[in-house]
């Protein structure tokens, strides 16, 4: 973020879909933590606080619901964090629960009539075709990396660690075509011409109606603009379809986040991740690099199954794929997933899930040991984002990736950040050795990959920060 002077990675999209579901009379402010502060003018401004977190946010979320009843407002809460942990906030007035197509409009009903309840829920699911664009116009857009949108929700999958399910069910639900290009039309006419992020939990859950609507109309839409590049999450078996790949990349999109978990066999059965099984997934990733996607993967050690060999059967896969943005994890169990449920009947559960992917943590008693995981994982991270093996990776993406015809443009921001990080990189950095051998290498031998090369330096930076820390816990 520091290098591209920005604020935060993306917007708080469920917020700013609530917002557009409350009633149009009434005043309203975003405060995103992840930008500002909540100002004590914020508090004295409100009459009630809508809050919404993640796991990982708990702490924050507390602090910030004592400061709304400190100043006297109602508190309204709803979103992942506060569907299973609803009774540890007892400063909370109501929450409102699950999906708000459903329960909000019941709460504003009580509410105006005076009787509002302190619990919304329902174990139903919307129709999404109805769900109203995302207010747009609370946010400072030049404030994110990144704009978001959703197009679907559920997962046709049930892997066991995942409470994507749960939450919104297995058959996914999907926007019209119309309502995709609203939003962005949206997003446009303000003059956002950057990433936007698909926040799908698996994109492709309907691709018979991707390949006959929506991808055909966001390849018309991209004609006459600027290709505005697109990301998203997908299964990988996104790789057995190369029309489907080929039409992505004609829409815009460039990145795929895919969870590969761990290339054990064992593993994938244990955890019901029958998508990755009985394939060949090195190949399956470079299937999609050479359609010109970048891929991101997903990859969690501690299965019950794993043994301490696993670090560097992690290792070896992670550095043979050329898969930049590894993120790796310790095995969590969410509330409302299967493996929660088992590890509770087994007696294994072990305080509240955090919600970090990255901080060396679990909340489950694993087979291998607690001390055996921690090192074991400790120094996976260590190894994988050093900077002469992290470069090593991204320099096998690049003579990988086959870049696509359709040229994402490199605007003003990414060019003062190649500058910057040249200068902090490459002069300072304790990487400066590999940042100018991967430059020199990417220039002669792919020089139109130069500003991911450096996009690559700038990410490798920030993720041996992330590495130490996880390694310090």
């Amino acid at each position: 973020m520091k290098f591209i002077r920005k604020k935060a990675a993306l917007p708080p999209l469920g917020l700013l879909t609530i917002a557009a579901m409350l009633p149009h009379d009434w005043s309203m402010r975003l405060v995103d933590m992840n930008v500002s502060k909540l100002g004590d003018e914020d508090l004295s401004w409100a009459d009630c606080a809508f809050v919404s977190a993640m796991s990982v946010q708990r702490v924050s979320a507390q602090a910030a619901i004592s400061r709304c009843k400190m100043a006297g407002l109602r508190v309204v809460a709803g979103g992942p964090l506060f569907i299973g942990e609803h009774g540890e906030f007892e400063d909370v007035d109501h929450f409102v629960l699950n999906e708000a197509e459903l329960t909000l409009a019941p709460f504003l009903a009580d509410l105006e009539n005076g009787c509002a309840g302190r619990i919304y829920d329902t174990s139903g699911f919307c129709d999404i075709r109805k769900t109203p664009a995302p207010m747009w116009d609370l946010l400072n857009l030049n404030q994110y990396a990144s704009m978001s949108i959703q197009f679907s929700r559920g997962c046709p999958f049930n892997c066991e660690f995942c409470n994507v399910t749960s939450l919104f069910g297995h058959r996914p639900r999907i926007k019209t075509s119309g309502q995709i290009l609203a939003e962005l039309d949206g997003l446009y006419n303000r003059g956002w011409r950057g990433q936007v992020f698909f926040v799908d939990d698996n994109f492709i859950g309907n691709k018979t109606f991707l390949k006959t609507d929506l991808l055909p109309a966001l390849i018309q839409w991209q004609k006459g603009k600027k290709m505005i590049p697109f990301n998203t999450e997908a299964s990988i078996n996104l790789a057995d379809d190369g029309e489907l790949m080929t039409m992505m990349v004609n829409a815009g999109f460039d990145t795929v986040f895919i969870g590969i978990e761990t290339p054990d066999e064992k593993g994938l059965a244990e955890c019901n991740k029958q998508q990755n099984m009985n394939r060949d997934m090195i190949e399956s990733i470079k299937v999609m690099q050479h359609s010109g996607l970048q891929v991101q993967g997903g990859f969690i050690v501690g299965f019950d199954s794993d043994t301490p060999s696993i670090f560097q059967r992690q290792i070896e896969f992670i550095q043979k794929s050329g898969i930049v943005t590894a993120m790796v994890g310790i095995l969590n169990a969410p509330p409302g997933t299967k493996l929660y449920e088992r590890m509770k009947k087994e007696g294994r559960l072990t305080g509240f899930f955090s919600g970090d992917n990255v901080d060396g943590k679990t909340n489950i008693i694993p087979v291998m040991g607690i001390d055996t995981l921690k090192d074991g994982y400790r120094s996976m991270i260590q190894y994988l984002y050093s900077p002469k093996q992290y470069y090593k990776r991204a320099r096998n993406f690049i003579r990988e990736y086959k870049m696509p015809r359709t040229r994402i443009p490199v605007d003003f921001q990414r060019i003062m950040a190649a500058f910057r990080s040249s200068i902090q990189l490459g002069f300072f950095g304790r990487e400066c050795f590999q940042y100018w051998k991967i430059l020199f290498w990417t220039f002669f031998r792919r020089p139109r990959l130069v500003p991911m090369a450096i996009t690559f330096a700038i990410y490798g930076h920030h993720f041996r920060k992330i590495a130490k820390s996880s390694s310090n816990e």
